[in-house]
């Protein structure tokens, strides 16, 4: 939201500059993007009056004005199509420098002297408009700084709103939190009520009384087609981001930048009455202003007339009871909407107004009939008329909004923060946020305004306290807690273990988004039909997601796109289907691994992650989650390299896969190196035993090397498999350091070289015991494998 510096101080001025206001600003939670300056300086352009006009001789598009400056006057070339004689206008004199960077200098224009140049907003850099020269008031003041008419050494406030402070899209939202942050007094304009003039009215009847509780409405007669807005209203909007439309558009326009609340004006001649506020019926149809024709999903909630829907609520009205400059007859409307009700509407129709907006985080319920009375008292200053009564249509009191009241115990704040706020300050900065609070007894009671939406509980409150206080004075205290060894019991892992176990691996941890882009969905699982989401943040994330791996594929293509030479990703998250029990989630661990790895010193060069590298990051995982027992198998999944893809089993039942991603998936999704993937159902790890101590021995370990023959078909897992039953309780370690093809191997065969090392905790062991576990490993290996011995 922006806001002007001037427009703010009129309701509290705290005095400090602008980067101060910013400043406390941000540090209360309303963060300041940015601080910019309300227009260019324009040295040199001044308020000029025109005295007379006279045709170009060589230019039929082109006239000869005769410009005042309050001391002079100047032959001035113009081709505006508004210059006229008595209008007085921007005129930038001979010497002067507009926005552009552009010196204005004597110029000769097909044959006629012009000294100095008629302005029009564009070339001043105030707006877009380049129609004509600017128009100033009759009562500006000839020779005045056209900076100092316009007060444009205004500065603007470019505030970053949360969700859930829609109280402060406003000059008074913002100025309330100011004040309060500063410990000052509010210094609101009154607003007096606009008594009526005449007894014209519009029927009004709300049919959905859930969705709309509480409508305004005001008729207002014989206003002057012929008024333009002033020009410092039309600054404002300006400076707000708003464009001047007509002058009853932009009054709608400024109370809804004053006071928060969205307002709408229809020309009452349109009108067919009695209008009523209701939801949508199926199929029906209405034109915007934006000249969009919008069929209406049945419920949504609309304003009607006898002819259908005339306003879409809270978000746009209709091109059919629009105000034009023929308009003469006015029906304003300010109206309170349910937040809920309109959450995600103007998404789904591919609307975002600022109405919706505000409305979609809630306006202030009880000052529809402020805002009524505030526009009528500028229109009838701005264009005249023949006000009605202010109308308000109710619902019954169990559909209106009640005031929340929150309790609030004064010891638990200090035990929130951490440090202690004195009761007496406490009640002050709740009060100074215009919260009501009955601080007699032990537990207080607060009533919260209507205005804010987002206080709820009582932590709320708590935070409230902590926002007005500050939170750079908070004082920095180091916690205190006892150290104490904690046992490790049987039980479910925890997702500490899982991080902690691949964060030593190298890996990082990421977070994506649950919502994913069909298309890659599709890529990872082809066969399997996605959820889809209802209301989608866009298409690109209108699915929630069936496995992990596209979100972290997304991010090391990110990565990958950077010039990173190596990226280990992991995540612990949630995946969706449906199936035939209904909607369901499961929870998954995940990983990703590709790029260069580099050497283990210096003389060993970097090489590309193969499969065998992800192979033992997921069989230490599974040893850390106490898994001892999981075995890799040969398998297929969708998206992985049929030769490359191995299901993770435990007991016969698979929990998981691990693989290389597929060549088409990897160039479909653009990436070039290898990429191998896992992805564990985190359930199904969740069941492990408690870790055991062992002692370190101080006994020398003796290691004995097999070079075992088998078939090809035979797996290498299977024989360790083998090998470490028949070793017993001797052997400390088991490994694979090799695996042979070639001459001296009978076709069909492989020979596998294991690594067997053992050693005993009481006694340093001798040849024949090794001996014996050894005869035990092959004896074993030729029954239950066919190994023999490689001569």
């Amino acid at each position: 939201m922006k806001i002007s510096e001037r427009w703010l101080r009129e309701w509290t001025d705290p005095g400090d500059d602008v980067e101060a206001i910013a400043e406390t600003l941000t540090l209360g939670g309303l963060e300041v993007d940015a601080v910019n300056p309300a227009g260019p300086r324009l040295d040199g352009v001044v308020v000029g009056a025109i005295q007379a006009v006279t045709p170009h001789h060589d230019a039929d598009h082109l006239r000869v004005c005769t410009v005042f400056d309050g001391s002079a006057s100047y032959q001035v070339v113009c081709g505006a199509p508004n210059a006229r004689a008595s209008l007085k206008t921007a005129f930038a004199r001979p010497g002067a420098v507009l926005a552009d960077g552009q010196t204005i200098a004597h110029s000769r224009i097909r044959g006629v002297d012009s000294h100095g140049m008629l302005c029009s907003s564009a070339e001043l850099g105030l707006s877009d408009d380049a129609a004509g020269i600017i128009e100033l008031p009759v009562n500006a003041r000839v020779g005045l700084a056209l900076t100092e008419l316009l007060e444009l050494d205004d500065t603007v406030l470019e505030v970053n709103l949360t969700p859930n402070r829609g109280d402060c899209f406003s000059v008074i939202g913002v100025a309330r939190d100011l004040a309060a942050l500063r410990g000052l007094a509010m210094k609101a304009p009154v607003f007096a009520a606009v008594p009526a003039q005449s007894d014209r009215r519009v029927q009004i009847e709300i049919a959905d009384t859930s969705a709309c509780p509480t409508y305004a409405g005001r008729v207002i007669t014989g206003i002057d087609p012929a008024a333009v807005t002033p020009l410092w209203m039309r600054e404002r909007l300006r400076r707000a981001g708003v464009r001047s439309i007509h002058p009853v558009v932009d009054i709608t326009h400024y109370v809804m930048l004053e006071l928060g609340q969205p307002m709408h004006a229809f020309d009452l001649d349109k009108l067919s009455a009695p209008i009523v506020v209701r939801g949508a019926h199926a199929d029906e149809r209405i034109v915007l202003l934006d000249d969009r024709d919008l069929q209406l999903a049945a419920g949504s909630l609309v304003i009607t007339d006898q002819s259908g829907p005339i306003a879409l609520a809270g978000i746009m009205g209709g091109a059919a009871t629009a105000v034009s400059s023929n308009t003469r007859n006015i029906f304003f409307e300010s109206a309170f909407f349910e937040p809920v009700r309109l959450a995600g509407v103007a998404r789904r129709c591919h609307l975002q107004t600022d109405a919706s907006q505000r409305f979609e985080r809630g306006v202030d319920p009880t000052q529809q009939s402020r805002a009524i009375e505030r526009a009528t008292r500028l229109l009838l200053d701005i264009c005249g008329g023949v006000p009605g009564p202010c109308e308000l249509t109710q619902a019954d009191a169990a559909s209106v909004r009640n005031p929340i009241r929150i309790a609030l115990r004064p010891a638990a704040v200090g035990r929130l923060l951490g440090f202690e706020v004195e009761p007496v300050r406490m009640a002050e900065i709740l009060r100074g946020l215009e919260l009501a609070v009955d601080s007699t007894g032990p537990i207080w009671q607060v009533s919260v305004p209507a205005f804010r939406f987002d206080l709820t509980m009582e932590a709320d409150l708590i935070e409230e306290v902590a926002r007005v206080v500050g939170y750079a004075a908070i004082p920095l205290r180091l916690p205190l807690a006892a150290s104490r060894p904690a046992a490790t019991l049987p039980g479910p892992h925890t997702a500490g273990t899982v991080r902690s176990a691949l964060s030593a691996r190298g890996y990082f941890e990421a977070i994506t988004y649950s919502f994913i882009d069909p298309a890659l969905a599709q890529m990872f699982a082809p066969d399997q039909a996605s959820v889809p989401l209802a209301n989608p943040i866009s298409q690109e994330m209108s699915v929630l997601r069936r496995s992990l791996w596209p979100g972290l594929v997304a991010v090391a293509r990110h990565n990958l796109n950077r010039q990173t030479e190596g990226v280990r990703l992991f995540e612990l998250g949630m995946v969706f289907q449906n199936d035939a029990n209904g909607f369901v989630q499961f929870d998954r661990i995940a990983g990703l691994r590709c790029g260069t790895v580099a050497g283990q010193h210096w003389a060993e060069p970097a090489r590309e992650t193969d499969f065998y590298d992800i192979k033992q990051d997921v069989e230490a995982l599974l040893r850390t989650l106490g898994k001892v027992d999981a075995t890799l198998v040969p398998g297929r999944q969708e998206a992985l390299h049929p030769g490359q893809c191995a299901l993770i089993t435990v007991d016969g039942v698979v929990i998981g896969s691990v693989g290389a991603v597929h060549p088409a998936v990897a160039r479909a999704i653009g990436i070039s190196k290898p990429l191998f993937l896992f992805e564990i159902s985190s359930g199904d790890t969740d069941d492990h035993g408690a870790a055991q101590f062992q002692p370190i021995s101080k006994f020398p370990a003796v290691r004995r090397d097999l070079a075992v023959v088998v078939a090809d078909a035979v797996a290498a897992a299977d024989c360790l498999a083998v090998a470490r039953d028949a070793a017993g309780p001797l052997l400390r370690d088991l490994q694979l350091f090799d695996v042979y093809r070639g001459q001296g191997i009978d076709s069909g065969k492989k020979s596998l070289a294991l690594g067997l090392i053992f050693q005993a905790l009481s006694s340093t062991l001798t040849d024949d015991e090794v001996d014996q576990a050894v005869k035990r490993v092959t004896v074993l290996l030729r029954e239950r494998v066919g190994g023999t011995l490689r001569e």
